[in-house]
């Protein structure tokens, strides 16, 4: 469990580009699963004009990726990496680290404004949250929720899919 870093893919994975600007997304994280990983990405070529919040406003990617994974090959153009990895802790509690803790896996969405838990695009059913991702303390290592604000990360277990959307 971390954000940062390089993303780990299938062969063959094309980075995903914003809807908005077209321009390449940024790897925000790197989530563990019992069937394999949720991968996040969201637009910050121009922050605030792209729709980076919205689970389905195409300024954010969540992908599941099961099997043989390797890592990605990184766009030489746009906003793509944070700065260094930090960590997650596991719901309810896990030990002290020294690496920073920057959000939590399990558990339930600790909303900032109203319940926004997306709808699978593949069978309408609600999705089934998986972690909380917080900003951040240092600039080369924050995502850029808005200044305060938290990520959430879903996935559909039946489909497959997984979906990300932030709150401030």
């Amino acid at each position: 469990m971390r954000t940062g870093g390089v993303p780990l893919a299938p062969e063959g994975f094309e980075w995903p580009t914003c809807r908005t600007c077209n321009g390449a997304m940024q790897f925000l994280a790197h989530l563990p699963l019992d069937e394999g990983v949720i991968s996040v990405f969201f637009c910050q070529n121009d922050p605030g004009l792209c729709a980076d919040w919205d689970a389905t406003g195409g300024g954010n990617r969540a992908y599941i990726f099961a099997g043989q994974l390797q890592p990605a090959s990184v766009p030489a153009e746009g906003v793509t990496l944070l700065g260094t990895a930090t960590r997650l802790r596991l719901h309810p509690e896990e030990t002290a680290s020294q690496v920073p803790i920057l959000g939590r896996v399990g558990g339930e969405p600790d909303w900032l404004q109203h319940d926004e838990t997306p709808l699978c695009s593949g069978c309408s059913v609600a999705m089934t949250f998986v972690a909380e991702l917080e900003e951040g303390y240092d600039f080369a290592t924050a995502a850029n929720f808005g200044g305060g604000g938290r990520g959430y990360v879903f996935r559909c277990g039946r489909c497959m899919t997984a979906a990300f959307l932030w709150q401030r």
